[in-house]
């Protein structure tokens, strides 16, 4: 039986590797601990299918250790303690790799941290979630960090171009891709995915006595619809049922919402998993619009987290549906995005002398708090001043959306600000 054409095309090297330049470009700080050969534990946290598991396999070649990998999916605190006796009899500190660390409980996270402590394996992690949630202080305080970043489609089109002139010596057929918008949507930046409905299509597409395939857009989108079991042959529809219930709940349908946590939870999701993912989305989605959305999904994270499995079930059911129901508004999440890109670009601009702290007199005598109106010697508990630095004077960074709790935000800020900020 063939290997899948992901495997095949697996890149051996850092030199082939696709992607993730900022952490093994030329001179970039991943690169130089490769060559050097002192690599330290680290955890590799991004999306799905950007490389994680293949440039820890390049780590282990390119330093010539042993490597061991497990799976936190189907391995245990028993596997865990087998692969540290074996690392023991070795001369060298071997690589212990494990896929998805962040389902590793507690007890089995634990059960790693002498031997990365003691030195006796190297810890290279790989997770699609925040390790600051998901893994252990004391072992993460003993592990780098690494953010891997999403594959764009400079990337994505390298990938193809390697999967085509592979396909196209295997097969002895010309491939021509005609349209590949579709391929890449189809594998949302994944390269395995990528990989994978590349190959489905090229031999659906083969026809005896053919010399010549060409993909298109219509076609793509058509077999893959078809042969939805073999294109998610590894699981990855497991990141998919996640975006679709997150989407079903953004898009107010509390029926597809309640339908994908049911295959979230049959699948076998961590339930915890899912009520970060509300939280996040209460904040996100639904914001000022219904400020309550944040509160029950706080409580529903505590109350998952105390109650546990199987009535979490109801709680998250709860919050899902209400949550769906709810109005919605990313007014916030757009400002603080605003905001950043505001410092990023203007950099740090000065704080105006009368919103500064003056603890000392010397501060005091040179203006430091100066002219500072204090809200709440004023009618309204509001006084007219300037907030901002000078440069960004009127700036606009919170528009409230079009929801009545933020229509009531708008015309209260209108009041006070006038025409400021345009509200």
């Amino acid at each position: 039986m063939s290997k899948p054409l992901a495997e095949t095309l697996r890149p051996q090297t850092l030199d082939t590797y696709v992607g993730q330049e900022h952490l093994i470009g030329e001179g970039a700080i991943l690169r130089n601990a490769i060559l050097s050969g002192g690599i330290p534990s680290m955890i590799f946290w991004g999306p799905p299918g950007v490389g994680k598991t293949t440039l820890a396999y390049i780590i282990a070649n390119q330093t010539k250790k042993n490597f061991f990998t497990l799976s936190a999916i189907s391995s245990g605190v028993k596997e865990v303690r087998e692969v540290i006796q074996q690392a023991k009899s070795l001369d060298e500190t071997p690589i212990l790799f494990i896929d998805e660390i962040h389902r590793f409980s507690k007890s089995q996270q634990d059960s790693l941290l002498g031997a990365v402590e003691q030195g006796i394996v190297t810890l290279i992690g790989a997770t699609t979630e925040n390790p600051s949630f998901e893994v252990i202080t004391p072992l993460l305080s003993r592990c780098q960090v690494y953010i891997l970043k999403s594959l764009d489609e400079t990337h994505l089109h390298k990938l193809m171009t390697n999967a085509i002139n592979h396909l196209m010596t295997e097969m002895e057929v010309e491939i021509e891709v005609d349209e590949s918008d579709a391929l890449f949507r189809i594998s949302g930046g994944d390269a395995r995915k990528l990989y994978n409905a590349i190959e489905i299509i090229v031999k659906a597409l083969k026809k005896p006595g053919e010399s010549k395939i060409i993909i298109t857009n219509e076609s793509a989108r058509v077999i893959i619809q078809q042969n939805l079991a073999s294109y998610d042959k590894n699981g990855e529809q497991h990141y998919d049922i996640i975006s679709a219930f997150i989407k079903s709940v953004r898009g107010s349908d509390p029926n597809a919402a309640v339908y994908w946590l049911a295959r979230l939870i049959e699948g076998g999701e961590d339930p915890l998993f899912i009520a970060r993912r509300l939280l996040i989305l209460a904040s996100e989605d639904i914001g000022n619009a219904n400020p309550n959305a944040l509160l029950l999904a706080n409580s529903c994270f505590d109350a998952v987290n105390k109650i546990g499995w199987p009535e979490s079930r109801i709680i998250l059911s709860q919050t899902t549906v209400y949550l769906a129901s709810s109005a919605k508004s990313n007014a916030s999440y757009m400002a603080i995005n605003k905001a950043q890109e505001t410092v990023r670009k203007t950099g740090d601009l000065p704080v105006p002398l009368h919103l500064r702290n003056a603890p000392t007199k010397l501060m005091k005598n040179i203006g430091y708090g100066e002219d500072y109106k204090y809200a709440h010697d004023f009618p309204g508990n509001f006084a007219f001043q300037e907030f901002l630095p000078e440069k960004l004077s009127g700036l606009k960074l919170y528009d409230p959306g079009v929801n009545a709790r933020e229509n009531e935000l708008r015309q209260r800020l209108k009041l006070l600000w006038k025409d400021k900020y345009n509200y």
